[in-house]
């Protein structure tokens, strides 16, 4: 799989990137049960297989062929498909695994609406996407969520829906600001906002040549590694402020 820097992707991304990655797949395997289930977006399927254990089959979904073939080497099953159109009888699974997928869709209702016709009565999904506000420019993102955003549009297709947030201690979202504060020097110098003149594949092929120049500089500046530990998933109850990094919806089909 050739890094956009979109993808999560071991000795490329930043270790806290890929920290977030699995704190958000350690709060999925906490949150469904056994049985039979789609990561949805599983790329190479790294993350994919923390969700294994005695009683649960997990089924990969990429919309890449060869990342898909990647994952079928670790997984159960895997397929290439659109998760706005996913392959799988109706009422057939017991939960579902959609992290990091919904930001990329202009209509991501469809992919919703997916999860709910595919999940049998009682199934939970997992739907795991940036929160709007602590989201960095990003072409490949092009829906984003707030809180409130996400709930409205998951209520339309479920009757239990939690929205809570999934972020770091104060080390790390220090981290993730002082990354968003050279972001923000280095799109300063687009004074004229040229980039946002380009097509949008021009658009994202700069941006996976800064990430590519970026991300080794970020790996080495950073002396106290990351890890899962340091992410952890708020009470339904506190607040989601916007220095949250990630919302965490839980639904559960009826």
């Amino acid at each position: 799989m050739r890094p956009t820097g979109e993808r999560p992707v071991r000795d490329h991304t930043p270790a806290s990137l890929i920290a977030l990655h699995e704190a958000g797949y350690a709060v999925v395997d906490a949150t469904i049960g056994d049985g039979v289930g789609i990561d949805i977006g599983c790329g190479l399927g790294t993350e994919s297989v923390s969700l294994a254990r005695d009683g649960r089959r997990i089924i990969g979904i990429d919309y890449d062929h060869a990342t898909a073939h990647t994952a079928a080497t670790l997984l159960d099953g895997t397929v290439c498909a659109d998760a706005r159109v996913i392959p799988i009888a109706s009422n057939a699974l017991d939960w579902v695994c959609s992290s990091h997928i919904i930001e990329h869709f202009t209509d991501p209702d469809r992919h919703v609406a997916e999860i709910a016709r595919v999940l049998r009565p009682g199934g939970v999904g997992v739907v795991l996407t940036p929160n709007e506000p602590a989201d960095f420019e990003n072409p490949f993102h092009v829906h984003l969520f707030t809180p409130e955003a996400l709930r409205s549009m998951l209520e339309r297709h479920f009757d239990d829906v939690t929205v809570t947030g999934l972020t770091g201690n104060e080390r790390v979202t220090a981290e993730f600001e002082r990354r968003r504060r050279t972001g923000r020097r280095i799109l300063a110098l687009d004074v004229f906002g040229l980039r946002h003149r380009l097509p949008d594949r021009a658009l994202a092929m700069v941006h996976t040549i800064g990430r590519r120049l970026l991300y080794p500089i970020l790996n080495r500046g950073n002396a106290e590694v990351t890890t899962a530990a340091d992410f952890h998933l708020m009470d339904p109850a506190e607040p989601i402020t916007d220095d949250v990094l990630v919302l965490a919806a839980i639904v559960r089909a009826s």
